[in-house]
C-alpha cells in the first residue's frame, strides 16, 4: 500500500497530461463554457428587453379604437 503501483503512476500521468498537455484543453473547455453561459444570459436579456419594449410603446387614439 505504501508504494505506488503502475495504476497510480498511470493515473498521475493522465491527470498531468490533461492539465498541462497540448494547447491547454482545460482552459479551452472553460472558455467554451463561459461563452455558452454568456450566450444564454444574452438570450434571456433579449427576451426581457423585447417584452419591456412592447409594454412601453406609445399608443394614440387610432390604436385604442382598433382593439
Amino acid at each position: 500500500m505504501g508504494a505506488l503501483s503502475i495504476w497510480h503512476i498511470l493515473l498521475i500521468v493522465v491527470v498531468a497530461a490533461l492539465l498541462f498537455g497540448g494547447r491547454g484543453k482545460i482552459s479551452g473547455l472553460m472558455g467554451d463554457t463561459a461563452k455558452g453561459i454568456r450566450a444564454f444570459r444574452d438570450g434571456l436579456k433579449g427576451e426581457d428587453s423585447s417584452e419591456e419594449a412592447k409594454k412601453t410603446l406609445p399608443t394614440d387614439d387610432k390604436d385604442g379604437a382598433r382593439g
